[in-house]
């Protein structure tokens, strides 16, 4: 995967999967329609119940493919340790000033993990300090350019949010699932022996695509995905909205 590439999205998410759950419907809907995208991951999810690291890392290579994106980076940060402290909002504001993305998303705003509101607190800073032109960054020896991204869109996990704006993934869907599925040490096996987690049981996947066909009901969909929004954003033709 290249160093150097534009991305017109880029996916920030605490540990490996959390896209996958919540957003990878969206980020497969966009690469169709031509555009590059990437995710970074925060963490390796090393404290996590359930699999090894390395698992895990298998996991994240093989759903980015089912994906399409062009890079995943993991930024191997503390899981369940990572805070808003300098050196961890300058590793984020490196990826954002690497890759220019003209939209970010992050981590839903409020959520059971813990991890996944601190995300989200962290990136959004990041993507400001990222245009802040005294901060100074490199990477890989090269000194950066401030950046900030158009807009930063949070996408909904565990806890329901009502979303800003929801996308319509119905024609993705199959793919979505592979690309959850793929990280399967974490979900239901009635092969394993390691403890049950919140995400594990047999009906999670329902779960999932239950709370996505709600979100889809809203816009006249079958599958949709959610997101909320740090400002307003403009709209050119109303008779145009779903």
């Amino acid at each position: 995967m290249k160093d150097k590439v534009t991305l017109d999205i880029l996916a920030f998410a605490a540990h490996p999967d959390d896209i996958e759950l919540a957003a990878s419907g969206t980020l497969i809907k966009h690469i169709s329609m031509g555009k590059k995208v990437g995710v970074v991951d925060l963490t390796k999810g090393e404290l996590g119940t359930r699999g090894t690291v390395q698992e895990r890392t298998t996991e994240a290579a093989v759903s980015s493919k089912i994906m399409g994106l062009t890079t995943r980076v993991n930024l191997g940060l503390r899981d369940c340790f990572f805070d808003e402290n300098e050196q961890d909002l300058l590793k984020i504001v490196e990826q954002i000033r690497r890759f220019n993305p003209k939209i970010v998303l992050c981590n839903a705003i409020n959520d059971r993990h813990p991890d996944h509101s601190r995300a989200s607190r962290l990136v959004s800073r990041a993507c400001f300090l990222a245009g802040l032109q005294k901060i100074q960054s490199n990477f890989n020896g090269t000194q950066q350019v401030a950046f900030r991204p158009d807009a930063v869109y949070h996408y909904i996990q565990d806890r329901w949010v009502d979303p800003d704006f929801i996308v319509d993934v119905t024609a993705h869907y199959d793919k979505k699932i592979q690309s959850i599925l793929a990280f399967k040490s974490q979900f239901f096996n009635p092969d394993s022996v390691e403890p049950d987690t919140p995400i594990s049981s047999e009906g999670f996947i329902d779960y999932i695509k239950a709370k996505d066909m709600v979100l889809g009901r809203f816009i006249n969909a079958k599958y949709g995905e959610g997101f909320t929004v740090e400002r307003f954003f403009g709209v050119e033709d109303i008779t145009k909205l779903k």
